[in-house]
């Protein structure tokens, strides 16, 4: 992503459109000097009536007016160049965050995530609302009022011309230190956000581990840091203020003390040429001013910027899908693991050689201890990470080799914690759904999960609200929704993450009974721990530390493999406990 000066000189047409209003401003800003000045100098010191001045009158009160629209167009355009901007930044974040692999997605904090999207993209408004239209009316006007004074009287032109410099170079060292201190700021609200929305999501397991109080500490520790961290950059606001109040107060008495020696003393200076300098003086002075604000403000939407290009530049490979079709989407295919591996990190979980093929419509079952890499084999199947070495063959084709959407038009995937979002269960339910799902077919797809009963005995059915991350209902209600969705879809390939974990036994003989008339039309591939799902499975894969070390039925590996009877053994006296 390109920074913000880049950004903002690629919006020409605004930039345009901001010159000329500055053009438009200038002349205002003279012109309703000149008025002002004509009205007191010819009521007061040439005696005119009040009729004679009311032409006059009107002319400020219309100047006076179209200053008042301009400033009000220029905010205008300002804000819409801002809007334009940030909708990009997010999209570009958006886009970045959706297209990232899964593991990519799983590092970090959401809530860090969260504040880089809508915090810092906030932050990054001023520079476009205000900064760059102030530096454009602040780069054209004080020029046309320098012009103006000059005109009028030579001497305060050029104390103008002596002091004026220090405006900005004092913006310079000011602003050079605000973008480092926004910087710190952002990072800190970064950190802040994410500490509090991790522990809003955990919040009763810390409670039940009697942590609550020690984590309450550290969000209290976090949030005194941000807040530091924000006084340290309005400090740094208030000073810059005040500087540039005072070389403004200083360089305007100069000019009013010389206009003054001009008149009093040598007396070869009349009252509107300065009166007129003196109205104009503090307008060229407030426009520095303004921008002195508003390049402070800019220097603060840099570092967050600074915050959002960091989190864009990090590279994150997306996984690239190819554009072959499945031969026959209406069959499941055959998939075959060609010695495939994968590594999360450097000395990190690897999967080693897998090299095994799962038959059309086979049970599969993948077992192993906790840490083996069963659900890493399950990702690298579904196409969620592509192996660093080998192949996932689908069809004798290579899977990404396929189109991405073929693909997952085929695949269900219900997990141990199947994500609910906030909205309607039939919302939840239709996501499944390759189309516009009609009421009846989700009926019959919750119907076949063995959830319709549940959804049929609410207030308000299909159309009852859950909470986010399915707040309200139980693990087994979360599953067998899930699995009303996979009915929905009617997938050819289905797999299952260890789904009946943790759940009651009636719960579990559902989920079960709802498993085995999805398999009934589709390939399941399950990681199992429970010996009933295990025993039933047409091939069995057993892993251990990211290693393929057997396969085959319940029956083969019983009486060959060691390892796995020793697995049995320990489950059948779980079971008969």
């Amino acid at each position: 992503m390109k920074d913000l000066k880049t950004i903002a000189k690629a919006q020409r047409n605004t930039r345009a459109v901001l010159i000329f209003l500055a053009v438009l401003s200038g002349f205002t800003v003279i012109g309703q000097a000149y008025f002002f000045v004509t009205i007191v100098d010819r009521i007061f010191l040439k005696g005119h009536t009040f009729e004679e001045i009311i032409p006059f009158l009107s002319g400020l009160l219309a100047i006076m007016a179209s200053r008042a629209l301009l400033t009000y167009l220029n905010g205008v355009a300002g804000v819409k160049m801002a809007s334009k901007v940030k909708r990009d930044f997010r999209h570009a974040l958006l886009n970045k965050f959706s297209k990232s692999p899964i593991l990519a997605s799983l590092k970090g904090q959401s809530g860090q995530k969260v504040s880089v999207m809508m915090d810092a993209v906030d932050e990054i408004d001023p520079y476009f609302s205000r900064y760059i239209p102030q530096m454009i009316q602040s780069s054209v006007v004080p020029i046309m009022i320098l012009v103006a004074i000059f005109t009028q009287h030579m001497n305060s032109g050029w104390i103008i011309l002596v002091t004026a410099p220090f405006i900005p170079i004092f913006m310079i060292v000011v602003g050079l230190k605000t973008k480092k201190k926004s910087e710190e700021q952002m990072d800190k609200l970064a950190a802040f956000s994410g500490r509090f929305l991790d522990t809003l999501q955990g919040l009763t397991t810390l409670k039940l581990f009697g942590r609550s109080q020690r984590q309450k500490e550290t969000i209290r520790d976090s949030s005194l840091s941000f807040r530091e961290a924000t006084m340290e950059v309005l400090k740094i606001a208030f000073l810059s203020s005040l500087m540039l109040e005072l070389i403004s107060m200083l360089a305007i008495g100069l000019i009013a003390l010389e206009i003054g020696l001009q008149m009093v003393v040598f007396k070869n200076m009349t009252f509107f040429p300065a009166f007129f300098v003196l109205v104009l003086a503090p307008e060229f002075y407030l426009y520095l001013k303004d921008l002195g604000s508003a390049f402070h403000t800019g220097r603060g939407s840099m570092g967050a910027a600074k915050k959002v290009t960091d989190e864009l530049a990090v590279e994150e490979e997306p996984i690239e899908w190819g554009s072959e079709e499945l031969a026959n989407p209406e069959m499941p295919p055959v998939i075959e693991l060609n010695s495939i591996g994968f590594s999360y990190a450097e000395n990190g979980f690897t999967l080693k050689n897998i090299q095994t093929k799962l038959p059309a419509y086979g049970q599969i079952a993948v077992v192993g201890r906790s840490g083996a890499g069963k659900s890493t084999l399950l990702n690298l199947m579904a196409g969620l990470i592509r192996p660093t070495e080998g192949e996932v063959l689908v069809d004798g084709r290579p899977l990404y080799g396929y189109k991405e959407s073929d693909w997952f038009d085929q695949l269900s995937y219900i997990s141990q914690n199947p994500y609910l979002f906030s909205g309607t269960i039939a919302e939840n339910i239709a996501i499944g759904g390759k189309g516009n799902a009609t009421r009846e077919e989700m009926e019959q797809a919750a119907e076949k999960a063995g959830i319709l009963p549940l959804i049929q005995s609410l207030e308000h059915g299909f159309d009852t609200k859950i909470g986010e991350a399915g707040r309200g209902l139980s693990g087994g209600e979360k599953q067998r929704l899930a699995l009303a969705r996979a009915f929905l879809k009617r997938p050819n390939i289905i797999l299952f993450d260890e789904p009946t974990t943790g759940l009651d036994l009636q719960t579990e003989r559902i989920l079960q009974r709802s498993m085995e008339e999805l398999a009934r039309t589709s390939t399941v591939i399950t990681v199992a721990h429970r010996l009933h799902t295990i025993k039933k499975a047409d091939k069995i894969l057993l892993l251990e530390a990211g290693v393929l070390v057997a396969e085959g039925t319940h029956e083969a590996l019983l009486s060959t493999v060691p390892a796995y009877r020793q697995m049995v053994s320990v489950q059948q006296g779980g079971e008969e406990e």
